[in-house]
């Protein structure tokens, strides 16, 4: 479940891609024979779907393609093909198990569930039935959109999504019957998580979800995890109630502990520190989602401190330091919350000396980082111009540069002028950076902020002239 951030979610648009009218381990087939090219795939669809629609004549053939085309962006809206009609990791794991239909449809009701918001209108859809509420599309709209979910009115949205629970059995009989049983099953989790952290406040979930990234289990002061949630999610917190307007509910349920330090003289923070529930519920489904995508040896990493992570970066082996370098990165953007899109250069393939990897973010507005870890003495000129000529491929709008020595003069004043003369940021940390970050998680703030005013300073706009 996602933290209430400062933008607003939405369903999936999913009109024509819809398990009453599409096949799916048909179109990942189609899929499969036409990867990379939007209108030959748009045309096996048609062709499969809608040869005969609306029967003959110019205007029945444009609405075949409208409805092909809606098809092909519905594939796209649920994480199965990308822009260029080329599979996700998602999508290449679905082609894998079309032939088990269970297998299939349980890996797509999962998907929907923990990253299309479906958990949401499941939630919504308990809280309508508990209240005596009719639950349709037209009540839906109104109910979503007060727990922070939004689709167009008129979209059929919410009943596309249902659909394809419902091929996984989560919804079950009548329309928007749930099934609890199945639904645990689907997840791998209690359900009962996720209708409990829905009665927290922003303000808790933020919090939660702040401790969750640090990755420390060790109790850490309770003001340094709210400048990292106030950062990442734009959430003001309470600077003298923070113990009864936060951390009593989360105690309560029983996520974290919260200790008082009493030790010198004038107001101490509280210490705070996950539980086991709070890994299990909030840590241990990220690592699920990425097990099969990622080196299991990554894995063991990621559940490392960054202190650790740095130690192995030191590592003679060279695979073992360019996991190292991968988990590095991995640490520093779920800090500030990113969510991991593709890793550009294996370890293998740069000696273990890199490691470039794609994170993205769409709260406010939509944005792409391209982060690349250099485990070398130095960063010069030519690594960031190599950097800053990628990101007409990836559409960056943010460029990362991590390394675990220092910036070089030229690379540091070629990093300005780009920023002076393009909408692009580009954003460097140093090896002093990484140990005031591995010493205190929430210099991460810190660290961007410089970043941030520096850009800001290098593209002041002389509004005079």
């Amino acid at each position: 479940m996602s933290v209430a951030e400062s933008t607003r979610a939405s369903l999936p648009f999913g009109s024509e891609f819809s398990p009453s009218q599409t096949s799916l381990a048909q179109t990942l087939d189609l899929i499969a024979a036409h990867e990379g090219n939007q209108t030959a795939l748009q045309a096996a669809i048609l062709a499969a779907y809608f040869p005969n629609h609306g029967g003959p004549g110019s205007h029945a053939a444009k609405n075949r393609n409208t409805l092909a085309m809606n098809s092909r962006l519905g594939l796209k809206a649920y994480g199965i093909i990308d822009d260029a009609a080329r599979f996700t990791d998602l999508g290449r794991k679905l082609f894998g198990l079309r032939a088990d239909e269970k297998v299939l449809y349980e890996t797509l009701a999962r998907h929907i569930l923990l990253n299309l918001h479906g958990m949401a209108l499941v939630q919504c859809i308990r809280d309508m039935i508990a209240a005596g509420e009719d639950v349709d599309l037209n009540t839906l709209r109104p109910a979503l959109a007060e727990r922070g979910v939004d689709y167009p009115s008129g979209g059929k949205h919410p009943s596309m999504m249902r659909l394809w629970l419902e091929k996984a059995g989560v919804f079950v009989g009548s329309r928007w019957q749930i099934d609890d049983i199945r639904l645990q099953e689907v997840l791998g989790t209690d359900p009962a998580m996720y209708r409990e952290m829905s009665k927290f406040t922003t303000e808790q979930r933020a919090f939660l979800r702040a401790l969750a990234n640090t990755g420390i289990t060790d109790p850490q002061p309770a003001n340094e995890i709210v400048k990292l949630a106030s950062a990442t999610y734009g959430v003001r917190f309470p600077e003298k109630s923070l113990p009864n307007v936060v951390l009593k509910a989360l105690e309560a349920a029983g996520y974290i502990t919260a200790t008082k330090t009493t030790a010198g003289r004038g107001a101490k923070p509280f210490m705070v520190a996950p539980t086991a529930k709070m890994t299990a519920d909030l840590i241990e489904p990220l690592f699920d989602q990425m097990k099969d995508r990622t080196d299991p040896k990554l894995i063991e990493l990621l559940r490392k401190p960054l202190s650790e992570i740095r130690d192995e970066i030191k590592s003679t082996d060279i695979h073992i330091k360019g996991l190292a370098l991968e988990a590095l990165a991995f640490k520093l953007m779920r800090l500030m919350d990113m969510d991991y899109m593709a890793t550009r250069l294996r370890a293998s393939a740069t000696g273990g000396a890199e490691v470039d990897l794609v994170f993205q973010s769409a709260r406010l507005v939509y944005s792409r980082w391209q982060v690349q870890c250099k485990n070398t003495a130095r960063v010069s000129l030519d690594d960031v111009a190599k950097e800053v000529g990628l990101t007409a491929f990836i559409k960056s709008n943010v460029i990362i540069i991590v390394t675990t020595g220092t910036i070089g003069g030229e690379a540091r004043r070629y990093a300005n002028k780009i920023m002076r003369d393009s909408n692009l940021a580009v954003i460097m940390l140093d090896g002093a950076d990484l140990d005031r970050i591995s010493a205190n998680t929430s210099q991460i703030v810190d660290v961007f902020n410089r970043e941030a005013r520096m850009a800001m300073e290098l593209k002041k706009l002389d509004l005079d002239q």
